[in-house]
C-alpha cells in the first residue's frame, strides 16, 4: 500500500537559532515528537550558519538536495556537500556546524533511534523508467523531478519533493521520468 505525501501539505518550523527551517516528511510513530521518533525523514532549509541540535542515541544520515553545504564533524575532516555527493551519516550527539555556501542549501534528513532502526539512501536517477524493489520495513521515494509510481495497486504522480510511503512487499515499484533529468532518492527503513 502506497502512502502519497504532497510537498505541499508539510508545515515549515522555523529553527529556534533563526538559521533555517525544517519540513517534516514522515515520522513513526505516526504523531511523534523531536523526543520520541523512531525514526523521521524531514527536509531542511539552511539559510545561515550554525550548529546542529544534538539528538542522543539517533543516527543522523543526511544528503544534500540543492545547494552546498560545508560540514564540520566533531573529530572528522570538514566536508563540502552538494546533490552530486554521496550521503553522509553521524551520531545525533556528535558536534555539527553547518554553513551554506553563498545560497541556502536544502537537505534530506533521517534520523533513526539507534539499535531499533536503520536507514539507507540512495539516489537514483531515470533516463526512461527504473525499478525499485520494496523490500524494506518501510520504503520512502522523494522525488526531485516529476514522476509516475506503477505497481500492483500503485498508479500514482508525484511531482518535485513529493514523497510516496510503502510497507514491505517485496513488490516492484516502476518509476518513469516526467522529464528529461528525473532523479529520486529511495529511503529504506529497517528494524535493526
Amino acid at each position: 500500500m502506497a502512502v502519497i505525501l504532497r510537498a505541499a501539505d508539510r508545515r515549515a518550523v522555523a529553527w529556534r537559532n533563526g538559521g533555517g527551517l525544517t519540513r517534516e516528511v514522515a515520522a513513526h510513530p505516526p504523531q511523534s515528537d523531536l523526543g520520541n521518533f523512531d525514526w523521521r525523514v524531514s527536509l531542511a532549509e539552511v539559510r545561515r550558519g550554525g550548529p546542529f541540535s544534538s539528538f542522543p542515541g539517533i543516527d543522523r544520515h543526511m544528503a544534500v538536495i540543492s545547494g552546498r553545504l560545508e560540514l564540520s564533524i566533531s573529530g572528522r575532516d570538514v566536508v563540502s556537500l552538494s546533490s552530486e555527493t554521496a550521503p553522509l551519516s553521524f551520531p545525533g550527539e556528535v558536534a555539527v556546524y553547518a554553513e551554506p555556501h553563498a545560497e541556502p542549501a536544502t537537505d534530506l534528513n533521517v534520523m533513526t533511534r539507534r539499535g531499533r532502526f536503520t536507514a539507507r539512501l540512495t539516489r537514483c536517477g531515470v533516463a526512461a523508467s527504473t525499478q525499485v524493489r520494496l523490500e524494506a520495513d518501510t520504503t520512502m521515494l522523494l522525488a526531485l523531478a516529476p514522476l509516475t509510481l506503477c505497481a500492483a495497486g500503485i498508479d500514482a504522480s508525484l511531482s518535485a519533493l513529493d514523497a510516496a510511503r510503502f510497507s514491505a512487499s517485496a513488490e516492484t515499484l516502476t518509476v518513469r521520468s516526467l522529464a528529461a533529468g528525473g532523479a529520486f532518492w529511495v529511503i529504506e527503513i529497517r528494524t535493526a
